[in-house]
């Protein structure tokens, strides 16, 4: 039985794992960190570094600033962790990368499988149309979506970099009366409202043709599955970083 701390616990997220992990026979939440106080049939706490339940795996799904002090948990403990919480400031990162060196790091900007599959098609197709064809990114989410752009549109936008011979700027958004855009260029748009879950479209517009790829989040369920494959992956590694596209190829 793997036992989870989950960080976050009483978010958005936070309750849809907690569901999740209810119906998995092979898991089961030790305890829950969350700054608002709230009631579970597991140990809660408002701060990390008061939680003394042990554990195997830790999941956080939170909010940026709380993850510094997950990664300094999970090292001084010694416990694998998987950070699946977006917008993270760049100092964040290269605390992930020095964590990754004490203890098993998971992170991935998006927990989908079809969005790390939709990565993996971008990094092949890119490079056939690259000479030709602008390249645009078009995220949408609901209102309460504090950062932008989203860390997916982000790691779609640098799947394209990843596969180009040249690297292209990212545009955040267009505005103004004299616009270019050249092919160097890498529009990325985000809408903001109601209640989408979530929706990224990479646009590729070539002379006379367009090919969108597209995906639609249905339900926050699909960052919740991806977040449960992650722990049981990452709880079975040595210290080190890892994502949902290792994952995905040694399935």
């Amino acid at each position: 039985m793997l036992k989870v701390i989950l960080n976050g616990a009483n978010g958005r997220m936070g309750r849809v794992l907690q569901e999740m992990i209810a119906g998995d026979a092979d898991m089961v939440i030790a305890a829950g960190i969350d700054r608002e106080e709230f009631s579970a049939d597991f140990p809660t706490f408002q701060n990390m570094a008061d939680c003394d339940v042990a554990a195997d795996v830790v999941i956080d799904f939170s909010h940026y600033t709380a993850t510094p002090a997950v990664l300094d948990y999970c090292v001084e403990k010694q416990l694998p962790v998987v950070v699946a919480t977006t917008g993270l400031e760049e100092d964040t990162k290269k605390r992930l990368l020095a964590a990754s060196e004490k203890t098993a790091v998971f992170f991935s900007a998006n927990m989908s499988i079809g969005i790390n599959l939709l990565a993996k098609a971008i990094r092949e197709i890119t490079p056939l149309l690259e000479d030709d064809f602008n390249v645009e990114i078009i995220e949408k989410h609901h209102n309460q979506k504090k950062d932008s752009p989203s860390g997916t549109a982000l790691l779609l936008a640098d799947a394209v970099n990843d596969a180009v011979k040249e690297k292209k700027t990212y545009i955040y958004g267009r505005h103004g009366n004299d616009l270019s855009n050249p092919l160097s260029e890498l529009g990325i748009h985000a809408v903001r409202g109601g209640t989408i879950p979530g929706e990224h479209t990479v646009l590729y517009a070539g002379p006379d043709e367009i090919i969108e790829l597209n995906h639609l989040a249905l339900s926050r369920n699909i960052f919740a599955n991806g977040a449960v494959k992650a722990a049981k992956y990452v709880s079975q590694k040595s210290a080190g970083l890892y994502d949902m596209e290792q994952l995905i190829d040694e399935k």
